[in-house]
């Protein structure tokens, strides 16, 4: 029963070298998709902010993601070989991403962008958190699709075999990540966000709080950066970048009751 996806490729398809890999169509459909369910909320909301802050926004987004993921995985994940490659950093379409490093990157952006039009910072990162699942989801389903970031082995039947993976039947990790991560967190934050009585903010803290949460679980299902191993021989330096997410989740919910 069990499912192999070794002869899986990131690419989806190509005309020359013209590339379209899965990755780059993951990115485009959570952005474009969170983005139409933005404008949604705001139509069918008296929060703000409305739809023409929302179209200039997407640039910053964008930008904070792509540059805070990129220097995210860098610095926290392969720091030394970087530092000896620099030329390397620029390689986006190589791969090497880090969510952790992304959410540093459009709170920048997203605070920038708030001071130049005078918008409420709480207000639009709470639109942002209910929309990130559905990056997320797209995302850790495009790392399946990659055979990147692969589980631990498992003698269950749902195992899969990953290229690499030395043929071993190994938790779809990905999956699980796709699972929490982008539907059941999709779903609590836009409960919260409809409800009238939530404050600025809570929608925000509760993001930080379940992403972290579910990464910390995830991560104990799926193998360690090869780059890195564990910390202190029992932590992953994923579950390590969600503790400060979920304190930081926590204080921004204490500090709005």
């Amino acid at each position: 029963m069990m499912l192999d996806v070794s002869s899986f490729s990131p690419i989806m398809f190509a005309i020359g070298p013209f590339v379209i890999r899965w990755y780059a169509i993951a990115y485009i459909l959570g952005f474009v998709l969170g983005w139409k369910y933005c404008v949604e909320l705001i139509k069918n909301s008296k929060k703000r902010p409305d739809a023409k802050d929302l179209d200039d926004l997407i640039t910053w987004l964008v930008l904070g993601v792509i540059l805070g993921g990129r220097l995210g995985y860098t610095l926290f994940y392969n720091a030394s070989f970087y530092l000896t490659n620099p030329i390397e950093i620029l390689k986006v379409w190589e791969g090497g991403m880090s969510f952790h490093g992304g959410v540093i990157g459009v709170i920048v952006a997203t605070y920038i962008f708030t001071k130049k039009n005078n918008i409420k910072f709480l207000r639009v990162t709470d639109l942002i958190c209910v929309a990130a699942p559905i990056g997320l989801f797209f995302g850790r389903v495009a790392n399946f699709i990659n055979n990147e970031l692969w589980g631990k082995q498992t003698n269950g039947n749902w195992g899969v075999i990953f290229r690499d993976g030395e043929y071993l039947p190994r938790h779809p990790s990905q999956l699980y990540e796709a699972f929490l991560e982008g539907c059941i967190l999709f779903i609590i934050l836009a409960l919260i966000y409809r409800k009238k009585s939530s404050s600025p903010g809570f929608a925000s803290g509760m993001f930080l709080i379940l992403y972290g949460i579910f990464r910390i679980i995830v991560e104990l299902f799926r193998e360690p950066d090869v780059q890195i191993g564990y910390l202190l021989e029992f932590i992953t330096m994923g579950q390590v970048l969600s503790i400060p997410m979920i304190a930081v989740g926590i204080f921004l919910i204490i500090k709005k009751k």
